[in-house]
């Protein structure tokens, strides 16, 4: 990830940080061909790490909401939690209890999602505005670093692939 890329993710997470608020907070990148996210920032490295994959057909309902509607989707307890992710044990572990999840768009395609955790009963429908908002206002450039990623491994693989074939 490039240093344009985690300051544009770090200054929208330090934003929701003061509101709604978040305790855990992801950048995942949509991987359409394979319906899979691609993490490219997290604020829990160690829980959360980066480039980890996973795939969201057991949650058709998440699916429908931010992906095919593109539009924000709340949980704002744990049983909203667990309809939806594999994980519920990890995120409480990690004093979480409720998500928004808000689709980052680009030429009108989910090209990302952020996810914004924070304490059961802490996210409102007041919440999931307030964050659609502050998104809103850097939508191009979150939708560019989104976008970056994948461009960057590709760049990456043909570096490497050069290097290789120049090698004795």
């Amino acid at each position: 990830m490039t240093t344009t890329e985690a300051s544009v993710f770090q200054r929208v997470f330090d934003s929701l940080s003061q509101d709604p608020g978040v305790v855990l907070f992801t950048a995942l990148q949509w991987i359409p061909e394979r319906s899979a996210l691609r993490r490219v920032f997290t604020s829990h490295p160690d829980a959360y790490p980066l480039g980890a994959e996973k795939t969201v057909e057991v949650s058709p309902g998440w699916l429908g909401t931010v992906i095919a509607d593109k539009k924000p989707f709340l949980a704002a307890d744990l049983s909203g939690l667990k309809e939806v992710f594999t994980d519920v044990e990890l995120i409480q572990s990690l004093g979480c209890g409720g998500v928004i999840n808000i689709p980052v768009l680009r030429d009108g395609d989910v090209v990302g999602v952020l996810a914004l955790l924070d304490a059961e009963g802490r996210y409102t429908q007041r919440s999931v505005e307030t964050a659609t908002t502050t998104v809103a206002a850097s939508a191009a450039e979150l939708a560019a670093a989104f976008a970056e990623p994948e461009e960057t491994n590709h760049q990456e693989i043909k570096e490497a692939a050069r290097k290789d074939a120049l090698q004795p």
